[in-house]
């Protein structure tokens, strides 16, 4: 290739073959999209769910969620019980949830673990057979 067909950039100067065209470059501002990927793991959809009959407003919160007592609602189908679905990548998370403003252990967690606030989280191990 000879210098008169290399590309210009915006300023000007020819760009080398090493260099891409400047129309090849991302406009600014722009993001590209993450393309899907086989070492990306899929998320999986976890049940959260709570019994507890006199509750005005039942949250969870817990590593998924940057521990936000008010970010993850629980919905309430009667009957005193209380869920919600999450998407999770497969891993390990822990929680607790909050039952109008008050932390209260999972009852039914079969893993946990003590904080350090004296309480105790409950473990979730979220794995690839959550995703089937």
């Amino acid at each position: 290739m000879n210098v008169q067909n290399r590309p210009v950039s915006a300023t000007g100067k020819r760009t080398t073959p090493s260099q891409p065209a400047p129309s090849a470059w991302p406009a600014k501002g722009l993001e590209t999209k993450l393309q899907p990927s086989q070492n990306r793991p899929e998320k999986c959809t976890v049940r959260f769910e709570l019994d507890v009959p006199r509750a005005w407003t039942v949250c969870v919160a817990g590593t998924f969620n940057n521990w936000n007592p008010e970010a993850t609602r629980l919905v309430f189908i009667g009957g005193g019980k209380w869920f919600k679905d999450l998407p999770l990548a497969p891993g390990r998370y822990e929680y607790r949830f909050v039952v109008d403003g008050k932390w209260v252990d999972d009852p039914k967690a079969k893993v946990q673990v003590p904080n350090a606030r004296g309480g105790r989280n409950a473990v979730l191990e979220v794995t690839e057979q959550h995703c089937e």
